[in-house]
Order: structure tokens, then sequence, then C-alpha cells
């Protein structure tokens, strides 16, 4: 028989989310359910109707939620009469590189990371659009930009994507934030290296990247800080949700 989950349990790590972050916000909210149990290996998921309205969002965007959590290996999904997504017995450990193993102080590492990041990035990006950029700068800034888009594969993106983080920590001039910024990159990389690569975050994501450049090439700082502080805020959340 089938486990079920329990009602008040679900009802209590399941909310709302914000519209322009709900994928973000479902991949992390129901990632962290089946961490905690609320739903047991061999349990299904509530119905993708109910959990769209429980998470205040589209069946679509659920629907690329839950996709996501079977490339983690979080569930397994059957079409048709008595399908649904059931969470696996595989639900831990599948990630690459052994997620199973990591220790606990290393996943406090991570997370005192991502906090880290959330102050350093968006702070880069302020002081980047606080300056004038030479023609040079501004060609850089959108060159490496476009790589990230055009990048292919998993480790060519990751890199790319890095390459455009450290770029606006050199455009805000500060020695200091560029070694910060390289730091957290590099845990940040440990980190996105452990869970697969998730095509609604990396569409979402390329959007942000846009956004922030436009922000420091058009010397609007509270707008690149901003927008780096929801890019973070994102990539956070499916961290939390997926690793820790």
């Amino acid at each position: 028989m089938t486990a079920q989950p329990d009602e008040h349990l679900t009802a209590a790590v399941l909310r709302p989310v914000r519209g322009h972050h709900a994928f973000e916000a479902c991949v992390e909210q129901l990632a962290t359910a089946i961490r905690l149990g609320v739903y047991p290996v061999g349990s299904l998921l509530p119905p993708e109707r109910e959990l769209a309205e429980r998470l205040a969002v589209s069946r679509a965007t659920l629907r690329e939620a839950i996709a996501a959590l079977r490339q983690a290996g979080l569930v397994e999904t059957k079409r048709g009469r008595g399908g649904g997504s059931m969470v696996t017995s595989q639900a831990r450990g599948r990630f690459t590189g052994g997620l199973a193993k990591v220790s606990a102080a290393t996943k406090s590492e991570w997370l005192d990371a991502l906090e880290f990041r959330r102050v350093v990035e968006p702070g880069a990006a302020h002081l980047a659009a606080s300056r004038p950029l030479t023609d040079p700068d501004r060609d850089r800034l959108v060159q490496t930009e476009e790589a990230v888009h055009g990048a292919s594969g998993k480790r060519a993106h990751r890199q790319a994507d890095t390459r455009l983080h450290l770029t606006i920590a050199s455009l805000s001039g500060s020695a200091r934030l560029q070694e910060a910024v390289t730091s957290v990159q590099s845990t940040l990389d440990s980190m996105l290296g452990a869970i697969p690569a998730l095509e609604p975050n990396i569409g979402h994501s390329h959007r942000q990247h846009r956004q922030i450049c436009k922000a420091i090439t058009d010397g609007r700082p509270d707008r690149a800080r901003q927008v780096m502080e929801d890019h973070c805020d994102d990539t956070a959340a499916l961290l939390r949700g997926l690793l820790v």
C-alpha cells in the first residue's frame, strides 16, 4: 500500500510563492518537504491541480518543478490512470558526486556561502553600475554575458556563468570585492556541480543576467543591486531545497 503524507505537515511546509520566483520556490518547497519526510519514500505527491492551488502557481510552472525533482532523482512520474509522482527510494544521494557523503560541516559552509554571496555580489553589481564605464568595459561585459547564453553543456555553461560574475566584480573597481566574489563563486561551483542543470532555472538566470548587465551599462546601481539580489535568492532557493 502506498504511504500517504500527513495533511497537517503538508500545510505547514507548502505555502503560496511569489510569481517571478515561482519555479525556484516550488522546487525548494517540494524538495524540502521530501527531505524532511513530509512525503515519505513510496508516497505520492498530491495531484498537480491541488499542488498548483496550494502553491498559487500555474500548472505549467508546477510541472517544470516536478520535472526538476525527477532530474534530481527525488521522484518518478507515471502518467495515466493510477499514475502520479512518487517519492523514490533514491531520494537521497543520487546527485553527481555522491551528495549523501557530504558532511554536515560542508553543508554548513555552503549555507554560509549563500548568505555571504547575498551580501557581496549585489554590492559588486551596485558599485559596478555606480562607476563610469569605458567602451572596452562595456564591450567586455556584453561579450561575457552573451557567452553565457552561447555556452553548450553543463560545465561550459557554469564556467561562462562564473566569468560573468567575476567580470561584474572586476568592474566594481574593488580588489577586495573581486576576492570575495571569487571565493563565493568557487564554493558555488561545487554546489551547482552537485545538482542537475535545470532548464527553467537556466532560462530565468539568463534573463536576470541580461537585466543586471543592462542596469550596469545604464548606470542604475539600485536596479543592478535589486536584480542581483533576486538572482542570488533564486539560486539559493534551489540549492537549499536540493542540497541542504
